[in-house]
C-alpha cells in the first residue's frame, strides 16, 4: 500500500496551533489532507501526531474527516513514522508535513511514479538538490528503508527529521532526486511564522482558485504578476528546523 503520512502537532515553538489556522477558509491540516487525497497514486492518507494531550484536537479533527491516526513520540518523529507504517501496513511512504498548505497532488504522483518505476530505488525526493519552492517538497521511500533507519539512526537530527539517515547514506540506499525545469527554490510557501500565514492567504486570493484546487503553476503565475511576493519571507532559511538540529548537535559535541 502507498500511503501519505502527514506529521502534525500543535506544539510549534514558532507558531503554536498553526495546523488549525484557515487558508482560504479551510483549516490548514484539513487542507493538507484534502490535497493529498487528490493524488491519484495514494491508497491512503494518514496522520501521525503525538501522544500529548495537546494533540487531542488533531485526533478529533482527523476522526471527523475519517482519517486514520497514529500517535507516537513528540521528538522521535522517525519512530512515529515507523510506527504508523507498521500499524497501517504502508509499503511506500510519502512524507508530508502539515505546515505546507499547497502541497501539490501532481508532484506527489510524479514522485511515487518514479519510485514505482524502479524496484531498486529506495528513496525519491525533490529536496536533495532543491529546485521546487519550499512547501512543494516531497519525499517518497520504501518502508524497508524507513524501518532500517528507525533501527540504526542515532543522531537527534536523524530522529527528529525522519529521512536524513537515508539520504545521507547514499552508499547504503539507492537515492534519487528529481528537479523542476526551472529553479524555483528561492520561493517559500510554507507556514512557520504568522507572517507566512498572512502571505499564503494573500497569494491564494490573488490566484483566484480555491485552496484545494490551486496548483504549482497557478501560484507561479501569481508571483510572476506580483514579483514583490517572491521575497516576502526572505528572513527565513530553508530547512531551518533541520539546520538548528545540526547546530545543536555540534554544540553538544563540544561541551
Amino acid at each position: 500500500m502507498t500511503g501519505a503520512i502527514i506529521q502534525a502537532r500543535t506544539g510549534s515553538s514558532r507558531f503554536a496551533d498553526k495546523v488549525f489556522v484557515e487558508i482560504g477558509g479551510v483549516p490548514l491540516l484539513q487542507l493538507v489532507i484534502e490535497r493529498c487525497r487528490r493524488a491519484q497514486r495514494l491508497d491512503q492518507v494518514l496522520v501521525a501526531t503525538t501522544k500529548s494531550s495537546k494533540d487531542d484536537r488533531i485526533v478529533a479533527m482527523c476522526r471527523s474527516l475519517h482519517v486514520p491516526v497514529f500517535r507516537g513520540s513528540e521528538d522521535d518523529v522517525l519512530g512515529r513514522f515507523a510506527g504508523a507504517a507498521i500499524q497501517f501496513g504502508v509499503d511506500v511512504v510519502v512524507r508530508v508535513t502539515a505546515d505546507d498548505p499547497f502541497k501539490d497532488p501532481d508532484i506527489i504522483d510524479h514522485a511515487v511514479k518514479l519510485l514505482e518505476s524502479d524496484q531498486t530505488v529506495d528513496y525519491v525526493s525533490n529536496t536533495i538538490r532543491p529546485t521546487y519552492p519550499e512547501g512543494m517538497d516531497i519525499e517518497v521511500f520504501r518502508s524497508q528503508a524507513l524501518l532500517r533507519a528507525d533501527r540504526e539512526a542515532r543522531l537527534a537530527s536523524e530522529r527528529e527529521h525522519v529521512t536524513p539517515f537515508i539520504w545521507k547514506n547514499s552508499d547504503e540506499f539507492n537515492v534519487r532526486n528529481f528537479e523542476a525545469e526551472t529553479n524555483y527554490s528561492h520561493l517559500r510557501w510554507t507556514i512557520d511564522y504568522p507572517q507566512d500565514y498572512m502571505m499564503m492567504n494573500k497569494i491564494l486570493h490573488l490566484s483566484a482558485k480555491s485552496s484545494v484546487d490551486v496548483r504549482l503553476q497557478d501560484l507561479l503565475n501569481v508571483v510572476e504578476q506580483h514579483p514583490e511576493l517572491a521575497s516576502h519571507n526572505s528572513y527565513a532559511v530553508r530547512n531551518e528546523g533541520y539546520l538548528k538540529s545540526l547546530q545543536q548537535e555540534q554544540e553538544d559535541a563540544h561541551k
